[in-house]
């Protein structure tokens, strides 16, 4: 039975890319030694670090005057990272959602935090930025509850934003759309989501916004210290990047961001309109704007609850990996990020009506 893989990470890879890096793993690039076992120094190796951060500066189209950084620690380092180096007063963020007040948590250990607006079923509108902060940090995609900042919203932010630096948590929704670098000073994730499995951490960062606060920065934590060594201050996670490097290049070999993204959008229609038409079933975000098309939330209508664990089963045993929804929300979560093809969520929306004409 063919498996689909909708977790929200780690997260689905592409077939080719996982054999790539599996033959690797037996042989580096005709070396004779494991990609597990190479130097970090070794000649052979820094050509993938160079490569993985050309391919995203070209799909993503990064300006001049930003590095790509492949750094470990996840987006959870990076909470502290960003106002470790960045805020020396003020901060303002925006919160949607449990990551955002992780990133919060850790920013107020560095000075003031302004939270501008606060809201987990759907992005606000309507806050002002303090044009006084240090930056204004926003998620633009979240896992958990299924919300994602739209192009519109976006457009907002940079209206509103004026002169503060724009710092953004893209870990989940990176690669999968257009996105403007140039609005942002700092834009970073956990890359197990749409670009490499768990371990490395990207960072895409506006040199000349950094050197700004009067603190000492430990020398790991320093943006500094990694730029001026390009990703290897110490030993990267290896494996990772050069997996990060196989799906840069299958992702240009397909067509690039906007290929990607008009396949994210046909799967995000083709599942939101099976929700939002079921009996049995209904999306968890209501505002068509603010849903994610990375991570699709629903549950049961009021009334056919006790259904769940049946519903978990069924879909289970139909191969539907990894689809049950987050404690803080419950009922299920379709993780439709880059690797998944339109047939896998073809698949998950067959699976529903069967299941749906099976009750009504």
């Amino acid at each position: 039975m063919k498996k689909y893989n909708f977790n929200a990470g780690p997260s689905i890879l592409p077939q080719e890319v996982i054999k790539q890096t599996a033959e690797a793993v037996l042989d580096f690039e005709g070396e004779g030694l494991s990609i597990l076992e190479i130097s970090h120094r070794a000649k052979y190796f820094q050509p993938v670090v160079d490569e993985a951060e050309a391919l995203m500066k070209e799909l993503l189209g990064v300006p001049e005057g930003y590095r790509v950084l492949f750094l470990g620690g996840g987006a959870s380092l990076q909470f502290c990272m960003v106002p470790f180096n960045m805020l020396e007063k003020k901060a303002a963020y925006l919160n949607t959602g449990v990551w955002s007040k992780k990133a919060i948590k850790e920013a107020k250990g560095f000075g003031e935090v302004v939270e501008v607006a606060a809201s987990t079923n759907s992005i606000p509108s309507g806050y002002e930025i303090p044009q006084d902060a240090d930056y204004f940090h926003i998620t633009t995609n979240n896992t958990i509850f299924g919300t994602e900042i739209s192009e519109h919203k976006l457009q907002e932010i940079y209206a509103k934003k004026g002169n503060v630096p724009l710092v953004a948590d893209m870990s989940s929704d990176i690669l999968s759309r257009p996105i403007d670098i140039s609005k942002f000073d700092i834009v970073y994730g956990g890359a197990q989501k749409n670009i490499a499995p768990a371990g490395v951490t990207f960072v895409i960062i506006k040199e000349s916004c950094l050197g700004k606060v009067s603190r000492y920065i430990p020398t790991m934590l320093n943006y500094q210290t990694h730029i001026d060594n390009g990703s290897m201050f110490n030993t990267p996670p290896v494996l990772p990047i050069y997996t990060a490097l196989l799906n840069l290049r299958w992702l240009k070999a397909h067509g690039g961001i906007e290929w990607i993204n008009r396949r994210n959008q046909e799967k995000a229609d083709l599942l939101y309109k099976c929700l939002d038409q079921s009996k049995l079933f209904m999306p968890t975000i209501a505002d068509r704007e603010d849903r994610s098309r990375m991570n699709i939330c629903f549950v049961f209508k009021p009334g056919y609850e006790e259904l769940q664990d049946e519903f978990f089963k069924f879909a289970t045993q139909r191969g539907m990996v990894g689809i049950k929804g987050h404690r803080l929300v419950g009922g299920f979560r379709a993780s439709c990020y880059n690797a998944m093809d339109v047939e896998g969520v073809q698949a998950l929306v067959e699976c529903i009506k069967e299941f749906e004409n099976s009750k009504i």
